[in-house]
């Protein structure tokens, strides 16, 4: 599935898509947020989780020049070339 198709899924059919076929990487704490990160057809994507509404707010890709990188990277080696 293409990231334009991807993008025009509802989020409970993105949360769907990534459970069944993304590769689960790692977690953060970003601001208000647990930010799980996924790895799906060659791009990593974002769900935002927030704990004390117990609920998914946005399912979004991430990109390369975002800030939240050094989080990941601290933790993991990320090939950023998938991030574009």
């Amino acid at each position: 599935m293409s990231w334009n198709d991807f993008e025009k899924l509802s989020l409970v059919d993105r949360a769907r898509s990534l459970y069944l076929n993304g590769t689960f990487i790692i977690s953060i704490r970003y601001y208000k947020y647990k930010v799980n990160l996924y790895l799906l057809n060659n791009y990593y994507v974002e769900v935002f989780y927030d704990p004390k509404q117990d609920r998914v707010e946005k399912i979004e890709r991430l990109q390369s020049q975002h800030s939240r990188m050094k989080f990941y990277s601290d933790q993991i080696k990320l090939p950023v070339d998938l991030c574009a």
